[in-house]
């Protein structure tokens, strides 16, 4: 299961992804949209930011930004950044591989073939699905609910 502290990170990211193009988000406006405690969220980003995924501006007219295009980051990045490797057991990871302890031959053991085919499965979904068309893909349903909560409603036709 994601923590906390990953899911705020990926709707932080999210949100500074729709506002890509537009210059530094403040962290406070950040945590009210998201409502994230402020501190909080000031540990998340600054995690990322040491990542390499985002960058900061001090000053007036400061706050964070992405560091890249919100296209090519992949919400696999941002995970691994914020909860360590995609493996549920250390000996299918790519980041942080240990034999297992209890594990007789490591070539043939069930568990880790399984497990070898979850992280791989995991893997190619996060690392395909960057933060430009996850946020496409959560837009689209909402702008279709505004246009039909938006429309005038229709007159009743009398019965005849």
């Amino acid at each position: 299961m994601l923590n906390r502290k990953t899911k705020y990170g990926l709707r932080a990211v999210l949100d500074l992804a729709r506002e890509a193009g537009h210059g530094p988000v403040l962290v406070s406006d950040l945590a009210e949209r998201q409502r994230i405690p402020q501190k909080f969220l000031e540990a998340i980003l600054l995690d990322l930011k040491r990542h390499g995924l985002l960058q900061s501006r001090k000053g007036k007219g400061g706050g964070y930004l992405l560091l890249g295009e919100p296209d090519r980051i992949t919400v696999g990045q941002v995970i691994r950044v914020l909860e360590g490797p995609l493996a549920l057991v250390p000996c299918v990871s790519q980041m942080a591989y240990a034999p297992c302890e209890d594990c007789i031959d490591e070539a043939t053991c069930p568990v880790r073939l399984a497990m070898l085919e979850v992280r791989e499965a995991t893997s190619h979904i996060l690392d395909n699905m960057t933060l430009a068309g996850l946020n496409a893909q959560t837009q689209a349903p909402a702008r279709r609910t505004a246009r039909r909560t938006s429309r005038p409603a229709r007159a009743a036709s009398p019965r005849r």
